[in-house]
């Protein structure tokens, strides 16, 4: 028999049953649409974050840090003669620094990482919030994406920008409404002077704290997209303002809540910074320098493995999740072969009589799996489809009332389709594989006289 003849008459004899064969592949059609539509989340979730990270240039980052003493991140030793671990004087991450690292190899600039808290008031509202301190520079890297406005055009501009988010907590549904429109930001700073009299006899009866409520007020010059997961790391606040203009600014740095803890003579300097490398190249040339200086870094680079060993650990859970269905949808393949070859077995008989041989016979049956694991694997991609758009639009529905933009939560890349289709027919094959060889041990004798 040639391989055509072996596939018509597998699709013959399977109509012969319409129902027992629908609902033998209508199993396997559920058990490859779950296994295929978990994988495809999974590859969905990582590729949204790797193609979030390389279309921000997010490999271009390098955080700096003051190296750890007394199980502190960003605290030097008390003595200004002490050596670091490289033979470098322990020194401030401050200004000057940053102006030295602009001026390494591949380092296209430096910024400040810096935060304080602060309350938004903008119309009736009132929120609170961290604000973010950057630089103008930030808007060259095309890291934001603006759903209206533009960045703030230098460091010394009384402007700022705000996220969708904030906009959404207080209800307000059109960004562009609010571009160009007053926005007033009240900071907390320790205040000892006499103006602070009331506050300053609390702290000292032990009832309060020597606070002073300061209150500027800015520009809004553009409201950003809320970034969905994978987004940038770096911003990390709803309210970004100018650098030059947060120096004129009384406030208290909140980078880190150990920061309150700091004395006077410690919190000298950034607690942290940012470098923008020209490209990824420079990442290990760049770290080594900076670590000769004495501080400590961090780069996304260095949880690539740390992120692909998590989504590793993802798959395998879900692929074991999916083979439930798989191994059910197995099952019931297994029935519908023994139970075709009980009533087949006379036929089976007949054919063994005329000279067909086992082998023969056995890819009759092996034929009839396949066809169904094809059938299944087919049908089931086409489902793991459908109900991907379906999720889609769910969840999308509901990010977008939160000012998150729409993403594709799922993929299917190619190998995975055709994968799809080869493992259910493999699997069908194995799940036929008894009722196969039980067909060719049919004494085609006993099997002539079965009525």
């Amino acid at each position: 028999m040639r391989f055509s003849d072996y596939i018509e008459q597998s699709f013959s004899n399977l109509c012969k049953k319409k129902l027992r064969t629908f609902l033998t592949t209508f199993g396997v059609v559920i058990g490859i649409g779950a296994l295929v539509c978990m994988f495809a989340f999974g590859k969905g979730m990582q590729k949204n974050m790797t193609d979030s990270f390389n279309k921000l240039e997010l490999f271009n980052y390098l955080g700096v840090f003051p190296r750890s003493e007394n199980g502190r991140s960003g605290q030097s030793s008390q003595d200004p003669n002490s050596q670091g671990e490289t033979g470098q004087r322990n020194r401030n991450l401050d200004d000057d620094f940053l102006l030295e690292l602009t001026k390494i190899e591949g380092v296209e600039w430096a910024f400040p990482e810096m935060r304080f808290p602060a309350m938004i008031r903008f119309r009736d509202d009132e929120e609170y919030s961290l604000i973010q301190v950057l630089p103008a520079k930030i808007c060259q890297s095309g890291i934001m994406n603006f759903r209206a406005g533009t960045f703030y055009t230098s460091d010394d501009a009384n402007s700022l920008v705000i996220s969708d988010s904030l906009l959404h907590r207080m209800e307000i549904k059109k960004p562009e409404e609010v571009v160009g429109q007053e926005i007033e930001v009240s900071t907390l700073a320790i205040d000892f002077s006499l103006a602070n009299l009331p506050n300053l006899l609390s702290f000292l009866g032990g009832k309060g704290l020597p606070f002073s409520r300061q209150t500027y007020t800015f520009t809004i010059a553009g409201v950003t997209e809320r970034m969905g997961m994978g987004g940038p790391t770096l911003m990390r606040s709803d309210v970004c303002i100018p650098y030059g203009t947060s120096k004129r600014m009384k406030k208290i740095p909140l980078t880190n809540i150990s920061d309150l803890f700091v004395s006077a003579n410690q919190s000298q300097g950034y607690p942290a910074a940012g470098i923008k490398l020209v490209s990824p190249k420079y990442v290990e040339p760049v770290r080594k320098r900076v670590k000769e200086m004495g501080f400590n870094t961090f780069s996304l680079t260095d949880q690539v493995e740390e992120i692909n060993t998590v989504f590793i650990f993802m798959d395998l859970f879900l692929f074991a999740v999916g083979m439930i269905g798989i191994v059910v949808a197995s099952l019931g393949i297994i029935n519908t072969m023994v139970m075709s070859i009980l009533e087949r077995y006379k036929e089976i008989g007949i054919m063994k009589a005329v000279g067909a041989s086992n082998r023969d016979v056995k890819k009759i049956f092996l034929f009839e799996s396949g066809v169904i694991g094809f059938m299944g694997g087919l049908f089931g991609l086409a489902l793991a489809w459908i109900v991907s758009v379906i999720i889609n639009a769910v969840i999308n529905a509901f990010a977008v009332r939160y000012g998150t933009p729409y993403m594709s939560y799922f993929s299917f890349p190619w190998w995975l389709c055709l994968g799809a289709i080869v493992f259910s027919i493999f699997i069908s094959l194995v799940s036929g594989i008894y009722p196969t060889l039980r067909a060719a041990r049919v004494d085609p004798v006993v099997a002539l006289r079965h009525d």
